[in-house]
């Protein structure tokens, strides 16, 4: 699950992405323990709000509030994704997964830095036999925990567990609206089935559900079906991804990954379906969502703010290293699962440490230092163009992002 938004969500596309009450126009106060509030208490507090600016404040995250820690719980899977993150997923959990120990350990470093949602995602998190626990032992010590997963696994005696480890959200991955789009690229025949049967289940005792969907060429046609699947199915989120080449994602760029062109009719046709508000939505891996959703409500003559937008209004495109980071599953610690730059190292230096002294943290949190016509956006402090994909394609996470359109003023004044 990418997104700092709706709890409430998970996060990581490929399995994964499921917060005091001052004044409403004053800094959000201390929540338990004197951490600040979560997204989810802001909300509950702004929500009602029209004029956009408790939004934009949270929005801008001054203090670099850690919001949302992704954890690659294991390798393993069930699955063979063609657009997996990973290159070495296996079907069996590996060795250097850390032990039950450890991930308490981390779940106790992560306290001390703040309370952000965890999300424990993978590979498949359900391959974890200690999963439970560790969802209850982040539970008992403060943190919101969702759960990313294929769904192909949660039975009957699954989803009892998963609700009374105390898991607030979950969220399911499909790739396709229909048995065949899906299961081809999962690669397992029947899993899509499987899946929506895993969200009845725990649809069904009551637990908080979100629809993950990464948008290639192989479905983009199939947006309205997919956001009408979730809306029937009763998910209280769908978020899409934009797909980003890594790990097999690489292997498939060239054959999936859309046009620049069609990225912007995507996200804006994504924006008029947002406006239906049936549900909650979010345009994850695709900052320039924030620029046409700014763009679209100028034109409308509407002021951002959670009334009109949700929780869109209280946050921004790339995350990562600045709200947001990734913990794989050996313990290295990244700006988002998409980034292969590594930032530190859980085994070797605190958590802490590493959240607030990164080198590579530092430079992400700096929009002043992003190149090309990314740095010369007026849009940059709300987009910032996707870090990961810069890199893929320049080798530099801080060059522009290759697939947005939007030619900023600054250089169209250049030009002329």
């Amino acid at each position: 699950m990418q997104s700092e938004e709706n709890m409430s969500h998970p996060q990581h596309p490929h399995g994964q992405s499921p917060g005091g009450h001052p004044t409403s126009h004053g800094p959000a106060s201390h929540g338990h323990g004197g951490h600040p509030e979560t997204i989810k208490e802001t909300y509950s507090r702004i929500k009602d709000d029209t004029s956009g600016k408790p939004a934009i404040e949270y929005m801008k995250n001054m203090k670099n509030q850690l919001r949302l820690v992704f954890w690659e719980t294991t390798v393993g899977c069930n699955l063979e994704c063609v657009h997996c993150r990973r290159l070495d997923v296996s079907t069996t959990l590996a060795k250097d997964d850390m032990t039950t120990k450890e991930a308490f350990a981390l779940v106790d470093a992560i306290v001390e830095v703040g309370r952000p949602i965890l999300v424990l995602s993978g590979g498949e998190p359900l391959f974890r036999p200690d999963i439970f626990d560790i969802a209850k032992y982040a539970v008992s010590k403060g943190l919101s925990v969702a759960l990313a997963t294929n769904g192909t696994l949660v039975d009957d005696d699954t989803a009892r567990k998963i609700v009374d480890a105390g898991i607030v959200r979950v969220s399911i991955s499909f790739d396709g609206a229909d048995d065949k789009t899906h299961d081809e690229f999962r690669k397992i025949p029947g899993s899509f089935k499987r899946s929506i049967a895993g969200f009845k289940r725990l649809k069904d005792l009551g637990m908080s559900m979100q629809i993950n969907c990464t948008i290639a060429k192989h479905n983009v046609e199939q947006i309205d079906d997919l956001y009408n699947m979730a809306v029937k199915m009763g998910a209280d989120a769908i978020h899409i991804f934009m797909l980003v080449p890594v790990g097999c994602g690489v292997q498939i760029a060239d054959d999936q990954m859309l046009h620049p062109k069609k990225y912007e009719e995507v996200l804006n046709h994504f924006y008029d379906l947002s406006k239906e508000a049936k549900i909650q939505t979010k345009a994850t891996c695709a900052p320039h969502y924030f620029r046409i959703m700014r763009e679209r409500a100028k034109e409308e003559g509407i002021t951002i703010s959670p009334k009109t937008h949700g929780m869109a209004a209280m946050t921004k495109g790339c995350l990562a290293g600045t709200g947001v980071c990734f913990v794989s599953h050996k313990g290295e610690v990244f700006p988002c699962g998409y980034l292969p730059v590594e930032a530190g190292h859980v085994k070797k230096q605190k958590f802490v440490d590493i959240w607030n002294d990164s080198p590579v943290f530092q430079k992400l949190r700096d929009p002043e230092l992003l190149e090309g016509k990314c740095g010369a956006c007026e849009y940059k402090k709300v987009c910032e163009g996707c870090r990961a994909r810069a890199f893929y394609d320049t080798g530099n996470y801080l060059a522009e992002e290759p697939y947005c359109i939007y030619q900023p003023k600054m250089a169209r004044a250049g030009k002329e």
